[in-house]
């Protein structure tokens, strides 16, 4: 006869068997904002992701990288990467990978030995983020249009306490607000729970279009939705948003989406 223990042990192992064939498992999201003053940082930003940073976390197994910039730079010139990761471990190691990384020491040595008088941006932030239940993993869109076209769509919405917060993220979730998005033929790229960030608490997600005609009709359709209306007159879910940050974005022609 099995010890209490043991069973214990096996109900664990049973439990942990679940939870991997449920897909259970989300992805985890780094977000990099160069903020960039001219077009020499530009350049070398551009230079150091596309010849150094991009080549050296596909070697990781980072597979797929974002690169985006505002289509409108009026609010200032930045860079936006992308990282979908597994888990935290994997984001743990890998800037200890990246610095035992020869290859990459040299192809960008240009960015990572800049003088303190010629840094390459002005600030870098970085923000983790984790996937929502209802989209646990990433997604990469199917556009035929060309880069400089297509639209990628960046939101932010800061609650004005975490209680409200954690109801817009339910609103989402168990709400239903992202099946909304699927059934409107929108491309959801990511939903995340911001768990590192500047402007927290907060949840970012990215949904993208083929251009911006296509951005403008999903949007409305979204809008009118039945289901939207429904959703968003809801008591519980009002007030759950106190600032709303929208950037518009195209890829660059080096990003893997």
């Amino acid at each position: 006869m099995k010890s209490n223990k043991q069973l214990k042990i096996i109900a664990l192992f049973l439990f942990a068997i679940t939870l991997t064939l449920s897909g259970s498992a989300r992805d985890y999201y780094q977000l990099k904002v160069y903020n960039l003053k001219d077009k020499n940082q530009e350049t070398l930003v551009d230079n150091y992701l596309k010849n150094a940073y991009l080549p050296a976390l596909h070697r990781t197994g980072v597979k797929q990288v974002g690169v985006f910039k505002p289509v409108d730079a009026s609010g200032g010139m930045k860079v936006i990467v992308l990282i979908p990761l597994k888990n935290v471990d994997q984001f743990e190691k890998l800037e200890t990978t990246l610095l035992k990384d020869k290859k990459f020491q040299t192809d960008g040595a240009d960015y990572i030995n800049a003088s303190w008088e010629n840094p390459p941006y002005e600030r870098m932030e970085s923000i983790i983020l984790r996937a929502f239940a209802d989209m646990p993993e990433f997604a990469i869109p199917e556009h035929k249009t060309p880069a400089s076209e297509r639209i990628y769509e960046l939101r932010s919405y800061e609650g004005p306490t975490e209680k409200y917060y954690r109801k817009k993220v339910e609103m989402f979730n168990e709400g239903g607000e992202i099946t909304i998005f699927k059934n409107v033929g929108s491309q959801p790229v990511f939903f995340g729970e911001v768990l590192s960030g500047s402007t927290m608490p907060n949840l970012m997600y990215m949904t993208t279009y083929s251009d911006m005609k296509s951005h403008d009709e999903h949007w409305n359709a979204f809008r009118t939705h039945p289901d939207w209306k429904e959703l968003s007159a809801k008591e519980e879910y009002k007030h759950t948003v106190s600032n709303s940050v929208i950037q518009l974005l195209h890829p660059t022609e080096y990003s893997d989406f």
